[in-house]
């Protein structure tokens, strides 16, 4: 059976610093002085993250998977998009799992899986050389690298959205004026002209909103997702 449908979703980078990764309360500090030492960039060991020194030296790149999927169960953002939609279409699809959006790629171009859904930049070789054919994108506005490709509200299931997200992160007890240091820095970093091309080229879509703001979406996104796995009724294998 030839390969034909696929679900795609952009990548949003959330550029804000979370409320914490700890429940700890912010803690009275001088001036920062950050960064007084290298900094280090985690990715994805979040409970190292946890236990490191509230110092502004030890940030993470959280996502939707780490951050709203994982506190209910194991499974992909890909996998709980395409339940999300099965319960929005009141359809039924077969779940195949994978390790990895590598293998489900190369099942879905063989031909023996028909849907698949993942984030634009694996699949946009594919799409424009007409070996996939995108059919819906989770996004709340079309994409601008796939125009003509309708969104999934837009196909007649209104509200839906499933977007890959990302935003950095610090120990819950780091120091204010360090927060709003590390924020200012990323803010700069990712409105570079390298930055900006780069994520213009894969749908990404800058952030920046305050930590408080960013917390709170994350919060919506946890309770959405637990949702989802409690209608699925999915289990951990």
């Amino acid at each position: 059976m030839k390969p034909f449908d696929e679900l795609t979703r952009r990548q949003w980078m959330g550029t804000t610093l979370a409320a914490g990764l700890t429940t700890l309360p912010w803690a009275a500090h001088a001036q920062s002085n950050w960064p007084s030492k290298p900094v280090r960039f985690v990715v994805p060991a979040m409970q190292e993250v946890a236990r490191a020194p509230a110092d502004g030296h030890t940030l993470i790149l959280g996502h939707v998977g780490s951050l709203a999927v994982n506190p209910y169960i194991f499974a992909s953002a890909g996998h709980l998009a395409m339940e999300y939609l099965k319960l929005a279409a009141g359809m039924f699809i077969t779940h195949i799992p994978y390790w990895g959006t590598g293998p489900a790629l190369t099942d879905l171009l063989a031909g023996r899986t028909q849907a698949f859904s993942a984030g634009t930049p694996a699949l946009l070789p594919y799409i424009r050389s007409s070996k996939l054919r995108a059919i819906a994108t989770g996004t709340p506005q079309r994409l601008p690298s796939l125009p003509d490709v309708p969104t999934v509200a837009e196909s007649g299931y209104k509200c839906f959205e499933s977007v890959q997200w990302y935003g950095v992160m610090v120990p819950g007890a780091t120091p204010p004026d360090t927060l709003k240091r590390i924020q200012e820095e990323c803010r700069k970093a990712l409105r570079s002209p390298t930055i900006t091309e780069r994520f213009a080229s894969e749908d990404a879509v800058i952030g920046g909103e305050p930590a408080a703001e960013f917390a709170a979406f994350i919060s919506q996104q946890q309770k959405l997702w637990k949702d989802i796995v409690l209608k699925a009724r999915i289990k951990p294998d």
